[in-house]
């Protein structure tokens, strides 16, 4: 463990007075609460010059600057800060906020003259990411993990995950305190439904393990909880054989009915794709020109003369997963 907290205290009682000479609106702690932090311990530090960055949320419809940021060096250190605030009772205003890639909505993410917890940090040495083989793979992932980057090392073991999200630069942690839904989970469920066990830091600084056998309460609150229930630090993700290739196929709609009927039809279809997701998309700006994909390449004029500008479009996006010695029979799959 490191010594005493970086910055000092009177980097911390400075902070407060730029705030206040700086008329930035806020929820200012008092300054022996926030003092009180260089008391602390930690593996990881505080910062106070990055606190702007963790402002907006993403869209930009809230805007809350907190206090300080806590780069975690060690889940002990996001246990140990909770339970000093937690310690302060209620009549203290300071908050905190797990923040992983910031792509929450609605001040999720936020803690108005708080603490923002930077779940990025907690990625390296003990909590490293750990992938299990055996009859029932899975992935030990800290929480402030990229899914890019659980894809990427389960693929050096021939596993993936068995439920995405659409984008993959976003957190563990982050999608499993809300759902985590892609063209998948019409098969195995959202990404909540393939976790076999968390870790949480709760509201009282407890580091607590749960799954459906152990604290299950703690473990089904969590999971698509919005963090009230506390962070999740570490995640146990099912695994299964990543596919050796994929056809990925897009398919346009110009009706809207159509393109429900065969989204409904293909997820109840006994054999069908691998992955189904529909999208709605305007073709403002010959959007279709970088499609060619959705387009057979034996009709080169075809993308061409589908006349889409300015119009609204319903697009299905496919895959079918399938072995190098299958690709010649790809085309009648499916």
């Amino acid at each position: 463990m490191q010594g005493a907290m970086k910055p000092s205290i009177v980097y911390c009682l400075k902070l407060l007075l730029l705030l206040a000479l700086g008329g930035v609106t806020m929820h200012v702690p008092d300054a022996d609460v926030v003092a009180s932090l260089g008391a602390l311990r930690l593996d990881g530090h505080f910062s106070f010059h990055d606190a702007p960055r963790c402002r907006p949320d993403f869209g930009n419809r809230c805007s809350l600057l907190p206090a300080a940021v806590l780069h975690p060096g060690s889940v002990s250190d996001i246990a140990a800060t909770i339970k000093r605030v937690f310690l302060l009772g209620r009549s203290s205003p300071l908050t905190i906020a797990a923040r992983g890639h910031g792509h929450s909505l609605l001040g999720q993410s936020q803690a108005d003259g708080g603490i923002v917890v930077r779940m990025e940090s907690l990625t390296a040495g003990a909590t490293a990411m750990k992938v299990h083989g055996g009859p029932s793979p899975h992935v030990d992932v800290p929480g402030g993990e990229l899914w890019i980057n659980v894809l990427h090392e389960t693929l050096k073991h021939g596993l993936a995950p068995r439920s995405w999200t659409d984008y993959l630069h976003l957190t563990v942690g982050g999608t499993l305190s809300n759902a985590g839904v892609s063209g998948q989970a019409f098969r195995h469920g959202p990404q909540v439904s393939n976790v076999n066990q968390l870790e949480i830091v709760t509201g009282r600084g407890d580091v607590v393990t749960c799954s459906p056998e152990e604290n299950s309460d703690l473990f089904y609150g969590a999971l698509g909880g919005l963090g009230q229930f506390g962070i999740i630090t570490r995640a146990r993700i099912a695994l299964e054989p990543a596919p050796k290739m994929v056809r990925w196929i897009r398919v346009l709609y110009s009706n809207f009915e159509t393109f429900t009927e065969d989204q409904e039809m293909l997820i109840t279809a006994e054999k069908t794709f691998d992955y189904i997701e529909g999208l709605v998309i305007i073709n403002r700006t010959g959007i279709l020109n970088n499609w060619r994909t959705s387009f057979k390449p034996q009709d080169p004029v075809q993308a061409s003369q589908f006349q889409s500008d300015g119009r609204v479009l319903y697009c299905l996006e496919l895959t079918k997963n399938f072995n190098h010695d299958e690709a010649d029979i790809m085309e009648q799959v499916g």
